[in-house]
This record gives C-alpha cells, structure tokens and sequence, in this order.
C-alpha cells in the first residue's frame, strides 16, 4: 500500500509549530513528509540547522522525509550531483528534483551509496522519464510526484494527469499527487488560492480528492500540499485512505422511508459484475430485503447520481438498489431516494465492477 503525507515548511514556521503538527498526523497514520529547501534565504547555517531539527524529528517518528531541491541549490551550496552526502547529513530520505537534469545525472544519483530515493517531476508530459530509463537507474530508489499549484486554474487537467501517469507507471515506478486542505493556509509561496495538483480539486472536500486518486489506480502515494490542515481535515484524509471500501456521500430525499433507509446506509453494496452503460446496480438488496415494503411514490426524472430503489410495482427487482449514470426516463418502478453529493459525482466514473462501497449519509 502507499503512504499517506504532509507538508511541511520550516521557514515559514517555528519548530514548535511543525513538531505539534507532525505528532498530530502521527497519530493518524501519515508516514510521509514532503518538504522545500529551493533557495536559503538568511544563514546559511542557522536556516540548515534550524530544517535539519524538524527533519529529525519527523524520522524519530518513522516517517520518511523527502525534500524539493533545484539545480540552483547545488550551487549555491556547491553540491555534486556525484556527492549526495548533505542530504544524508540532513537526515532526508530522499530529494526531490524540482527541476531535472539531462536524465544520466538522475540515473547516477540513483545509485548513490547512502539509499537516498531520487524523486522526479511526473508533470511535464515529455519524455523525461524514458529519457533518465535509458541510462539504467537503480529503479529501487528512483520515484515521481507530481507538482501541485498555488494559483487558481493553473492545475493539471484530468486528461494531461492521467496521460503523464501511464508514462510512470509503466515502468512500476513509486508515484505521488498532492492533495489541498481547505483548513490550511499556507505553502513555500506568498500567493495561494490553495495546494493542490489537479485542478479540478482545488475547491472539493479533501476526503473527496483522496477518493478520486485512490480510485484512479495510478497514484500510491497522496500528500497534502498546503499547511497546516486542521485535524477534521487530517482525520479526513486518513479515513479515505485507509478505508477498506469506497465511501459514497449521499443527500438523503426528504421523503425516504424507513425501509429505504436501512437498504441505502444499512447494507453493504457490491457493484454488479456485468456493468451496463445507464445503472450501477447492488443486486443482493432484493434478496436481503425483499419482505421489506417499497411503496410506489410518485415518479420524478432520474438524473446521472440519483439513487434508485425498486418499488412495489418492479416484481423481482423490488429492493434493488441503484445509482443512475446517465439521465435515463422513470418507469414508474423506482423510487427516487436520494443523490450522490455534488462534489463526489467525478467518483462515479471509477468504480469498478465487482467492487464493494458503501454510502454514508451527508450530513
């Protein structure tokens, strides 16, 4: 499994600040700590000195520290890509390259002698990673991330995210996407509209993000991006990724029944393995609750996320339940019971057959 993560960024912060912060996400399972080191300003000394105390106390806490360099900070501290030694000092896991090199410096710091994992963009949609595959790194310690955007519309896009993935994965690569906190209000830079790599997160629930790169199958490692989040937005995060099923959230009609109740929030779905283009059918509500009432109610159009049980008039199919994936016309059959929440309607194109899920009501 991947590794749930955070961020983190000492020169905008107090050791203090940071330590409570990584002993709260402690406890929630975060093993991950994704931190910035592309420019020193002030002291040389006194600004290393000061990261290189939060980087050890995040290893005391077993978590594994990856840190954003450039190719500017090599000369700036006059460091050789053939020489990894200073970030082993540090007490990082690894270094991210925020921007490359020519590929054969990647593939020769991947065999550097202290372990040190070398993480690459994943973000550029060139051949970057072929370019570094043809000078035969040491693929243990070479590993990808995503970059993730402060600025309103600059995200990735669905399309160019999913293209610049299957470039990774094809070669088994350990892969990273950052996810932004609602609560949180701070990144390396001054503007923020918050933190995030696709852009079509930016404003969703970050349980919902989670969801959707979980769902997605590219994507094993999910950090957030901005600090600090609140610890309902840790608890969150962790709960989505860790869950042994998808969670749904659904808006509830007004007008369910009891019954209707207990088969949507009370049983657990299993998605029906022959799949059809119009419903996402949990066929075993029928038979667990087939002596159960499910009076017909007046029909109303059915909408992509509405949920549908099988009333009284459906014979064999009463108690059915389903999820509407296209707008589709109602026989009559079927109650209109509730709705997949708005901002969880993208989750619906990844869910796959034979799958199991449950809803939870959106309270």
């Amino acid at each position: 499994m991947g590794k749930l993560g955070l961020s983190i960024y000492p020169e905008k912060s107090t050791f203090k600040q940071d330590a409570a912060y990584l002993d709260l996400a402690h406890q929630y399972g975060y093993t991950r700590v994704f931190t910035s080191l592309l420019e020193i300003k002030g002291e040389k000394e006194r600004v290393i000195n000061n990261f290189k105390k939060v980087v050890d106390y995040a290893n005391i806490l077993g978590m594994e520290v990856m840190v954003d360099i450039s190719p500017r900070l090599f000369t700036e501290l006059e460091i050789s890509y053939d020489d990894l030694s200073f970030f082993h000092d540090l007490g990082a896991d690894g270094i991210r390259l925020d921007l490359g090199f020519t590929g054969q410096e990647e593939a020769r710091m991947t065999r550097n002698p202290y372990g040190l994992k070398i993480e690459i963009n994943m973000s550029s949609g060139t051949n970057y990673v072929d370019n570094i595959m043809s000078y035969g790194p040491k693929k243990e310690t070479l590993i990808a991330s995503h970059n993730f955007y402060p600025m309103e519309f600059a995200g990735l896009a669905l399309d160019h995210f999913e293209y610049c993935n299957e470039k990774f994965i094809k070669y088994g690569l350990n892969t990273a996407a950052f996810v932004n906190a609602p609560s949180a209000t701070f990144g390396p830079w001054p503007v923020m509209d918050g933190l995030c790599s696709l852009e079509m997160h930016r404003h969703l629930p970050i349980a919902t993000q989670v969801k959707h790169l979980l769902l997605m199958g590219t994507i094993d490692d999910i950090i957030i991006a901005n600090a600090y989040a609140s610890e309902e937005d840790l608890k969150a995060a962790s709960e989505a990724f860790f869950a042994n099923e998808l969670e749904l959230l659904v808006d509830a009609k007004e007008d369910i029944t009891a019954d209707e109740r207990i088969n949507l929030f009370e049983f657990p779905h299993f998605y029906r393995g022959d799949r059809s283009e119009y419903l996402l059918r949990s066929t075993m509500t029928r038979v667990v609750f087939k002596e159960k009432e499910f009076p017909a109610k007046e029909p109303e159009a059915i909408h992509r996320g509405d949920i549908l049980v099988g009333n009284e008039k459906f014979g064999q199919y009463k108690g059915e339940t389903q999820i509407a994936l296209k707008d589709i016309p109602n026989s009559g059959r079927v109650n209109v019971v509730g709705k997949i929440a708005d901002e969880e309607l993208i989750l619906l194109g990844y869910v796959q057959p034979w799958s199991s899920f449950k809803f939870v009501e959106n309270i």
